[in-house]
């Protein structure tokens, strides 16, 4: 397998995804989490994108690990039992580059929250839609190549 897999985003921002340690940030300011709870995907939905894993910013004072769990928390009120690094991503937008580290969690508890922040709450499927590409109600963060190469690697490794 190549190092790194360069292609282009959804916007026609150029991509780079590695499976490789922390290769292009050892510090990224954003992260993805693809999440499994009991035989499902567990996602969010956001209230301006649509469908997607739960993300976000890493806060000052935590590390990427810390973010994860939270925006996980936040986003579908999941509790991580076990959190993988899986991989990192690259992306140099028109404004500025922005590199996250992708995560798989194996949740072990869902419970309903006062407030999801900036989405509707939690979102389980069976499978992720082999189409979602051409879904309207699915987030363009869904919609490249980083979904397909990271959900290939945990359904090899993990699930």
């Amino acid at each position: 397998m190549e190092e790194v897999n360069v292609f282009k985003d959804y916007y026609n921002n150029k991509v780079q995804l590695s499976f490789l340690d922390h290769p292009f940030s050892k510090n990224p300011k954003h992260v993805w989490i693809i999440c499994r709870y009991k035989d499902k995907w567990l996602l969010t939905d956001h209230k301006e994108r649509g469908i997607e894993f739960p993300g976000g910013k890493v806060e000052p004072g935590e590390t990427a690990g810390q973010a994860a769990i939270r925006e996980v928390m936040e986003e579908t009120g999941a509790t991580v039992k076990k959190l993988h690094y899986i991989g990192q991503y690259k992306v140099d937008g028109r404004y500025e580059t922005v590199i996250k580290n992708v995560y798989f969690a194996e949740i072990d508890e869902l419970t309903p929250q006062p407030t999801y922040y900036e989405t509707n709450g939690p979102v389980l499927l069976r499978e992720v839609p082999a189409n979602v590409k051409r879904k309207s109600n699915y987030s363009f963060i869904m919609k490249d190549a980083v979904l397909e190469s990271c959900m290939l690697r945990i359904k090899k490794t993990y699930v």
